[in-house]
């Protein structure tokens, strides 16, 4: 069956099509949000350590509540915690569109609204993740899968280059247009035609509370993937730090770091659907060994580059690369996890993600004020090669893996 018949064939079940519209929403919204944040605390600060507050303000909610938030999705309809979490995230953003037309913007409240935002992604990421297989047929889920990963990264393209040209208007200008996408994902979620939960109750307490974690502790292909997704971000990302590029390195205003902020969503896109129609098959270990060692490079390119189109070509390979290692990870999860666990797993895959992202920002922000811009971020793709090197040592059997389902 070919990629196009297989896509029409999960497109005919509604409750996919509202969860993968919802999704994109979401990701637009957010993105558009992440951008004038971003370009809002550098205007107001002018401090890089302040942008990595920002990250750090998402990132202690979703370690503080993220396996709470996984054993909570095993023991209740997802739908619900869906709708919850998306009217959270419009709530949020209207209160920064409130913080943004006062005569003296706080930075301090954006980042207490951040962690509002960062409590709602800890709940919404494992409901998220793990209802997908309850949508389609088992026979239709890897398409499914596809057609998400592709939707979520047009998403991670648009949301920054409409942010970025929405902000010329004004910063409440993209928080209102955000804040009525979030509300219109919160629509869709309520239209959801079936109850969305496990086929059998999580444990309560503490013992249901670890138990993803102990069945990740068992899998080492899976905690082998995550945590070396982990570090490798953790060490290499260098979003926090286009706000400094797009106004002092590079030159291209708010405009210019909504393309910035596009390109690896770009990359992704285009690898997720040459993904979906060459799909990983053999020797997935040594190709995201392979993905995560390209991240680093490219890091280092975009690190050291002045000119906009060497940059926006470094992100667009870094997303690429990343994105073989986001498909390597979410397949391994999803497959080898059993559903009435799958959220409490996806809980601790998601505050991995968290953790390389929102924690990646605040290291990101921090050696830029301790070592400058340009130096930090190269220091985090090498930092990252070094990281790919050691977990081909930790972990034998991910470097040798050869099939999602087992060799």
């Amino acid at each position: 069956m070919t990629v196009a018949a297989q896509a029409r064939l999960v497109f005919r079940h509604a409750d996919y099509r509202r969860y993968l519209s919802a999704r994109f929403m979401v990701m637009n919204a957010s993105m558009m949000t992440a951008v004038v944040i971003g370009w809002q605390i550098w205007d107001l600060t002018q401090s890089t350590l302040y942008l990595g507050y920002a990250g750090l303000a998402e990132f202690v909610p979703n370690i503080l509540f993220a396996l709470p938030a996984g054993q909570f999705a095993d023991r209740h309809d997802r739908r619900y915690i869906l709708m919850g979490c998306m009217a959270l995230f419009a709530v949020s953003t209207a209160a920064l569109f409130l913080v943004s037309i006062m005569p003296h913007p706080s930075v301090w409240m954006i980042f207490a609204i951040s962690a509002v935002t960062g409590l709602a992604r800890a709940y919404i990421a494992p409901a998220s993740q793990s209802l997908m297989p309850l949508l389609v047929p088992a026979e239709l889920f890897p398409s499914a899968v596809a057609l998400a990963a592709t939707a979520i990264k047009i998403g991670t393209i648009l949301g920054p280059v409409i942010g970025g040209f929405l902000n010329a208007l004004g910063t409440e200008v993209v928080y209102a247009v955000a804040t009525a996408i979030f509300l219109l994902a919160f629509w869709l979620t309520t239209g959801y035609g079936t109850p969305l939960m496990a086929k059998s109750e999580a444990e309560p307490g503490v013992g249901g509370l670890l138990a993803g974690i102990r069945y990740v502790k068992s899998q080492p292909l899976i905690l082998g993937s995550i945590s070396l997704d982990l570090f490798a971000v953790l060490l290499g990302g260098a979003t926090a730090l286009l706000p400094v590029y797009a106004s002092d390195i590079l030159h291209v205003g708010s405009s210019g770091l909504g393309l910035l902020r596009a390109a690896p969503g770009c990359g992704s896109a285009l690898m997720a659907v040459a993904l979906s129609i060459w799909p990983l098959e053999r020797r997935i270990g040594p190709k995201m060994f392979w993905s995560v060692a390209v991240f680093g490079v490219a890091t280092i390119v975009f690190g050291l580059s002045q000119s906009l189109i060497l940059s926006l070509a470094a992100l667009v390979v870094l997303g690429a690369a990343d994105m073989i290692s986001v498909v390597i990870r979410q397949t391994l999860v999803q497959i080898r996890t059993p559903n009435e666990m799958r959220g409490r797993v996806s809980s601790i895959n998601w505050l991995f993600i968290g953790a390389s992202n929102e924690l990646g920002e605040f290291e990101s922000g921090l050696t830029a004020a301790w070592f400058g811009t340009v130096p930090a971020v190269v220091i985090g793709g090498v930092g990252t090669l070094m990281v790919a090197a050691v977990w081909m040592a930790l972990f034998p059997s991910l470097r040798q893996a050869d099939r999602m389902r087992g060799d």
